[in-house]
């Protein structure tokens, strides 16, 4: 890092760039992924300089960051070129609720706002704790989260941890604590014998087909297919782990689970 706090920052998932904006320190970012979404004025503010598994490198390169902020093993060649151009890079790697909250606490550190990104990260982990207390005693219906359709991809641990919050029980939980997508991928058979009460899809970047999803074979008698219980979240709200996850996306698996919890 040229110096600190780094005045001039390229954040190459989305997440990273909501809680920037959510710490008021938006001024010192100046590219962004192109599936940044959060706050909406972000994509007339600032350049997209990146995808997911592939960035610009020279328009990196000429906004001259001081530090650039990336994510999971899938930018680790992104973040090589970088560091080979003599780039400062924090790669983050959270998988899970604790995980998430952490990054929030590290962007904070790094920018040097440490006591607004703990004011933060306490106020989601207090909401999420407070819904959690809501479902105690009641009915935990079992949920089964697809986050891709071909293969069949289950939730990550981040997802699986707010199924658990909102009062439901993920029925793929040892699956969620696996890093890597092909780790999590279910038979038709598995879910089919999990009996999952919910089902909720994601299909990180397209939209879900549930007409699909109720057609494949012996799914009828799943009990989330037989009542109509299928319910898309829109993948920037839950795919993505940071506060949109932990707030909007939160907020839908809440409301998927209303009635049967």
């Amino acid at each position: 890092m040229r110096r600190f706090p780094p005045e001039r920052i390229v954040c190459l998932t989305e997440e990273t760039v909501e809680t920037l904006y959510l710490l008021g320190q938006e001024d010192r970012i100046v590219g962004v992924s192109g599936y940044a979404v959060r706050p909406a004025r972000v994509r007339r503010e600032k350049p997209r300089v990146s995808a997911f598994t592939s960035a610009d490198l020279p328009k990196i390169l000429a906004l001259a960051p001081d530090l650039v902020l990336a994510f999971s093993d899938l930018q680790a060649e992104i973040v090589a070129d970088l560091a080979r151009a003599g780039i400062a890079v924090h790669l983050f790697n959270q998988r899970d609720l604790a995980g998430c909250l952490a990054m929030i606490r590290t962007v904070g550190a790094l920018t040097g706002v440490s006591a607004e990104a703990e004011t933060l990260a306490a106020r989601l982990a207090d909401r999420i704790a407070a819904a959690a207390a809501e479902s105690v005693g009641r009915p935990r219906p079992r949920v089964y989260f697809e986050e891709w359709d071909a293969p069949m991809i289950s939730g990550i641990g981040w997802v699986s941890d707010l199924i658990a919050a909102a009062g439901g029980d993920d029925v793929f939980p040892e699956l969620s604590r696996q890093a890597a997508a092909r780790d999590r991928i279910v038979s038709p058979e598995a879910v089919i014998a999990a009996l999952p009460d919910v089902i909720l899809a994601s299909w990180c970047g397209k939209r879900v087909n549930r007409a699909h999803i109720r057609a494949r074979p012996g799914w009828d008698a799943i009990p989330a297919v037989a009542a109509g219980r299928i319910h898309e979240i829109k993948s920037p709200l839950i795919l993505q782990p940071g506060p949109a996850a932990l707030t909007d996306g939160f907020d839908a698996i809440r409301a998927a689970l209303r009635g049967i919890t």
